[in-house]
């Protein structure tokens, strides 16, 4: 009829997490009880995706092998946003009008001016990631002409590259 909090504590038990709510005590016989369980649950990350509860209601005053259980299986989504920043070192080149690309040359200056372009992931969370794929299309070609000339590749903080096949192609 009204509502009531639980007092519920959390122990170990046979190696388990266990959580122990009180319900009644007394509880009249024929009594019936609803009860509504909102559960915290942290560090997932490596749980797959699913995490599985089993539930049994037990009597200190008629143990009994037939206590009824019940196993709720809820699947665990991960939460994570994603932000790529990016930028251009200098922001704006400007080749001068008397310069002209220098084919076969393996001088850095007679492929264009240097340009760094600087890309960084950031997870914003809430959850941890793994296993994230960045693709960056460079556009390298115009035509049969040669737009940017791309010289090398680096990460930082673990990531793993794959090399694009025009990646410094003059060895220069």
């Amino acid at each position: 009829q009204g509502q009531e909090k639980l007092s519920c504590n959390p122990k170990k038990e046979n190696g388990t997490r266990v959580v122990l709510c009180e319900l009644g005590n007394p509880m009249k016989a024929g009594a019936r009880i609803t009860v509504d369980l909102e559960l915290s649950v942290s560090g997932l990350e490596d749980v797959g995706d699913a995490i599985t509860f089993h539930l049994q209601l037990r009597s200190k005053n008629s143990p009994s092998p037939s206590n009824a259980s019940v196993t709720v299986t809820v699947p665990v989504e991960a939460e994570a946003e994603m932000e790529l920043r990016g930028t251009s070192l200098p922001a704006t080149t400007v080749l001068p009008t008397s310069w002209h690309w220098v084919e076969g040359s393996r001088r850095l200056e007679d492929h264009g001016i240097k340009v760094e372009h600087v890309y960084e992931l950031h997870n914003k969370g809430p959850g941890t990631v793994s296993g994230v794929t960045l693709s960056l299309a460079v556009p390298h070609l115009l035509g049969d002409h040669v737009l940017l000339y791309l010289l090398e590749l680096g990460t930082e903080g673990g990531m793993n590259c794959s090399h694009h096949p025009a990646l410094n192609s003059a060895q220069v």
